[in-house]
């Protein structure tokens, strides 16, 4: 089945159009979130800069995969590659790198980020020009004036306080065999199920085949169906903190009061806590 995409910027997505308009403009700065290497020197927006994602979700102490850094470590990482409290901020790579660092610059209490939607594809696709090599070195920035926002982030105990109440929409964003348990908790790995109250909306329901974001009205209904309600933080969480990062930045797009259980699953089956296997 086809649904429309979103064909225009509302929120927090630019389409390759608007943001070739604006290329030139002062402080823009066009970030591209480097999945392997080589991916930037093969090819990237005209004047972007590069980052990788191992710089901004990392492991932790705790053996816990793709967390956030320290926040001096985070504020080096963007300021490296030119970012300041004034710049406006335009992201793009694969859906799940291009909205980790939208939730990583949320976090740090940048004002002003936006997702180009489709990416480098739909830039390509567009027969815009594109810029290959290493490219040119960017302007320190500074985000010392950022006020971070740690309440993005929320915790196992955050949670608990929460689970089965009408405080929030908790919502996984993985695949069925990961929701229900069918895949034993990815063989054991991992508790088989799910939380308390999670309701299902899977990452790649938010996402054509070929890397778009789709139309707002789509997407809106879709998060309405996992139970979104406005007034209510929806929480989002998946195996470490990756897929649902998607799932967080369409919420915040559409206007919801969004957080994210980064340590996810395998921090809630670290603790030992209880899942619920199937639909229940």
């Amino acid at each position: 089945m086809l649904f429309a995409l979103a064909a225009a910027a509302s929120g927090r997505l630019i389409t390759p159009a608007e943001l070739a308009s604006r290329l030139q403009e002062p402080g823009i700065v066009v970030l591209h979130v480097e999945d392997r290497n080589g991916d930037f020197a093969a090819g990237h927006v005209p004047g972007a800069r590069a980052v990788r994602y191992t710089q901004f979700a990392v492991d932790g102490p705790d053996g816990l995969g793709s967390e956030l850094p320290p926040l001096d470590v985070l504020r080096a990482v963007f300021e490296t590659a030119g970012v300041s409290t004034v710049s406006q901020v335009i992201v793009y790579g694969s859906a799940i790198g291009a909205t980790r660092a939208f939730f990583t610059l949320d976090y740090l209490g940048h004002p002003d980020v936006r997702v180009l939607n489709g990416g480098l594809a739909a830039w390509k696709a567009e027969g815009r020009p594109v810029q290959v090599g290493a490219g040119t070195a960017s302007t320190r920035g500074s985000l010392a004036a950022l006020t971070e926002r740690p309440d993005v982030v929320v915790t196992a105990d955050w949670l608990i306080a929460r689970l089965g109440s009408a405080a929030m929409t908790l919502v996984d964003a993985r695949p069925d065999a990961e929701f229900t348990g069918a895949d034993g908790g990815m063989g054991g790995m991992h508790p088989a199920g799910h939380l308390a109250g999670a309701r299902q909306l899977v990452w790649t329901d938010l996402v054509s085949r070929t890397g778009q974001f789709l139309a707002d009205d789509v997407m809106r209904t879709r998060l309405a169906a996992a139970g979104a309600t406005a007034g209510r933080p929806v929480v989002s969480y998946c195996m470490i903190g990756m897929r649902a990062s998607v799932i967080y930045f369409v919420a915040r797009h559409l206007g919801f009061d969004a957080r994210m259980y980064d340590g996810s699953i395998v921090d809630w089956g670290r603790r030992r806590l209880p899942v619920r296997p199937g639909r229940q």
